[in-house]
């Protein structure tokens, strides 16, 4: 079989232009699978990446959300799957580690492998998502997107929405209030799933009045951080912070009503230290919980939930028309701007 050349968006260091090479396809090893990226979008964490605030290898691709064709299967893969319209989970993991076996927690794997956070040259170099190809290893899941399922929605599912899943997960069982503290793709998300959850009330809080209007469209109750303040009904059972900031949190914690559940997500870079005191979680008998990526099970029940859900919220809007893969520097800019929730880019 004839395999295809791939283009990559090199990534050379923070803020520096994206270097745009053609090299071949290597055939999938053991395993292993080659996909054509249909669409892939442009996570905050990639901002962070370019702008410096995180480090990651150079050169290498970024990019981790996506979805996919599967062109060729290697040997020890399903067959079946070749010509699949696929999303897979953002890590590979080994399947035979404590984090993996005992403690239900592969994306914490010794032998952790991160599309889009790998160095170009390890393994075939066709690592992360901002290519016309990337090769899918064999400790991978892939996950099958229904027809229904578009590209603009299928390509965050396995960041921010399976994360999302794993995030709302222990708070499966309902609840009176819940608080979440940002308005961005993984606030929204949460959002939508919280209701589904049996969450009587949702509260989002954001400073950006365009992203307050947005995830009013998704069935939230939005509040500027300082209205939420003033309110005398906002107790929560429960607050999800999706802000990726520390400023946040002592408002969260006044919010909390006692025996409360505060969940961490967004903030993960180093710049979050928090000023919090033992005391605090003490007396309040609190729960916190930090949700860093998902296992497998979340991403599936991500592409179960659009599939189940895809005509009933105004998806499309949380997506930007993609811009050729070539145009990357520019869908950067605007994913910068926060005109929209995600900005995608297409070989």
């Amino acid at each position: 079989m004839s395999l295809p050349q791939a283009t990559l968006a090199v990534f050379l260091g923070p803020n520096r232009d994206f270097e745009f090479r053609t090299v071949p396809c290597p055939a999938p090893g053991p395993g292993e699978l080659l996909v054509a990226v249909s669409l892939a979008t442009i996570c905050g964490s990639d901002l962070h990446t370019v702008e410096g605030r995180r480090t990651e290898p150079a050169p290498s691709v970024l990019g981790h959300e996506a979805v996919g064709r599967v062109v060729a299967v290697g040997p020890d893969r399903d067959p079946l799957l070749l010509n699949r319209r696929v999303t897979w989970t953002l890590a590979d993991s080994c399947g035979s580690c404590r984090p993996c076996r005992d403690w239900l927690l592969p994306q914490k794997c010794e032998r952790l492998f991160k599309y889009g956070h790998a160095a170009l040259s390890s393994g075939s170099g066709l690592n992360g998502c901002y290519a016309s190809h990337v090769v899918l290893r064999a400790g991978t899941v892939v996950v099958p997107v229904p027809d229904s399922v578009s590209d603009r929605l299928a390509a965050p599912a396995n960041c921010a929405l399976a994360t999302m899943v794993a995030a709302t997960e222990p708070l499966a069982q309902g609840g009176e209030t819940a608080l979440i503290q940002g308005a961005g793709l993984l606030g929204i998300y949460g959002a939508v799933l919280l209701r589904e959850l049996g969450w009587k009330r949702v509260l989002v809080t954001d400073p950006t009045p365009g992203r307050r209007v947005l995830a009013g469209r998704f069935g939230a109750e939005v509040f500027a951080p300082d209205e939420l303040a003033l309110s005398p009904s906002a107790v929560a059972d429960a607050v999800i912070e999706v802000a990726g900031t520390a400023a946040v949190i002592p408002q969260g914690l006044r919010l909390l009503r006692p025996g409360g559940h505060y969940a961490f997500v967004g903030m993960v870079h180093p710049d979050t230290r928090l000023d919090l005191t033992g005391e605090t979680v003490v007396r309040k008998c609190l729960t916190l919980r930090g949700t860093h990526n998902y296992s497998p099970r979340h991403l599936q029940a991500a592409v179960d939930f659009l599939a189940a859900h895809a005509a009933e919220h105004p998806w499309a809007d949380l997506v930007a028309d993609p811009l050729p893969l070539a145009r990357l520097g520019e869908a950067m800019q605007l994913a910068r701007s926060g005109r929209w929730a995600r900005v995608g880019v297409a070989p």
